[in-house]
């Protein structure tokens, strides 16, 4: 039975991919192009109603209802309506921001599902009273903004996704939450469905509707493993979640120190950065983050079976990010203490492709103004 809650919803998930296809072509809701982006020509961008519908209709089929479901439900279509929206009409960030304000208070005051202390390694519980609600919305409304915002290559939020989905469902079975089990194989297998379409070169697009509602549940189900046990802690889903939540902080401080609004578009997301300065490509990044995903979900995993050796593998990996940070300048060229160290005990300077870069500006910037731009 169990493959089912999988099976069922990628099958409806695929078949509707198609219809959902022409509907996008009749009215004519593509990706646009612009310096961010890249994708060529006309492809669609509503893919998030076919994992949307599919999810529903298996949850119809194999879920009882109760009210902690009726409000990851009920906020979760909340997301989507407000996601299908802008990716019709492009909405401002102020409307998405309402919506998702609306829908978490759904989640909190329907659903039930807030995060009533935070449960750290050792036995310590730190109860946060009044302050849970306004933990709970800076998490699902932060994770519903992060999954959203790495969603900027083919296949990368729709693989992403179910990886964390299926890690989230593995721990389920340890703290013996069977509901949040079904629920994750059910949301996995719709999107698995769709990532066939989705995957490079893409046909489809998930679109606000879809990546901003795989971020509202993510961010929901995780919170409700805190409201129906005291097994899983804080740093599971955060752990889950690095990527990006990784991304995401490193774009506002990136924008802050360049003076930008924190709303800004650029081209440094961690995805960029893999494509672009490490050379990987669109699939080679994608790729690369599938796997970083999968190393941070078996962290997650033995956090839970052996705390202390998660929690070593936990600050391995922190300690690698940082690194890339600094190797890469993804935040600023000047941040690189660890590298600093590195050059002070082997009396060598480590190049790093932000080096080359600096090189780059400062020739760009001695050339007479009309030999500027033939410096590349």
């Amino acid at each position: 039975m169990t493959y089912l809650y999988f099976l069922v919803p990628l099958a409806i998930s695929a078949i509707l991919i198609l219809p959902v296809k022409q509907l996008a072509f009749k009215f004519n809701i593509y990706a646009k192009e612009n310096n961010r982006t890249v994708h060529h020509g006309k492809i669609p961008r509503i893919g998030g109603v076919a994992i949307y519908l599919a999810f529903i209709i298996s949850a119809l089929i194999f879920v009882r209802e109760n009210d902690t479901f009726n409000g990851i439900i009920l906020g979760g279509t909340i997301i989507f309506i407000e996601g299908l929206i802008d990716d019709i009409f492009d909405v401002p960030p102020w409307f998405k921001l309402v919506f998702q304000f609306i829908a978490t208070s759904v989640l909190v005051f329907y659903g039930k599902v807030y995060l009533a202390s935070i449960k750290l390694p050792f036995g310590i519980v730190i109860n946060m009273k009044a302050f849970s609600y306004v933990v709970t919305y800076l998490w699902v409304i932060g994770i519903t903004n992060a999954v959203n915002l790495i969603d900027g290559l083919d296949g990368l939020a729709g693989g992403f996704c179910p990886i964390v989905l299926v890690t989230i469902a593995i721990l389920s079975t340890i703290i013996h939450s069977p509901e949040e089990y079904v629920i994750c194989l059910m949301l996995a297998g719709s999107i698995m469905g769709f990532l066939y379409y989705n995957f490079h070169p893409a046909s489809i697009f998930m679109g606000d509707c879809g990546a901003q509602f795989l971020g509202f549940m993510i961010a929901a189900i995780s919170l409700y493993g805190f409201k129906s046990t005291t097994f899983i802690t804080l740093a599971i889903p955060i752990t889950l979640m690095f990527v990006p939540i990784f991304d995401t902080f490193s774009a506002i401080i990136r924008r802050k120190l360049k003076g930008q609004k924190i709303s800004a578009p650029d081209k440094s997301h961690f995805h960029h950065i893999l494509m672009k300065n490490m050379k990987l490509g669109q699939t080679g990044a994608v790729i690369a983050i599938y796997i970083v995903t999968a190393l941070f979900g078996l962290t997650s995993y033995l956090y839970c079976v052996n705390t202390p050796i998660g929690i070593c593998l936990l600050i391995f990996m922190i300690i690698m990010f940082d690194l890339f940070i600094e190797y890469t300048g993804m935040i600023t060229k000047k941040y690189r203490p660890i590298l600093n160290l590195l050059d002070k005990l082997m009396n060598h300077h480590i190049a790093t492709p932000a080096d080359e870069e600096e090189v780059e500006e400062k020739a760009v910037a001695e050339k007479p103004e009309g030999e500027q731009e033939t410096v590349q």
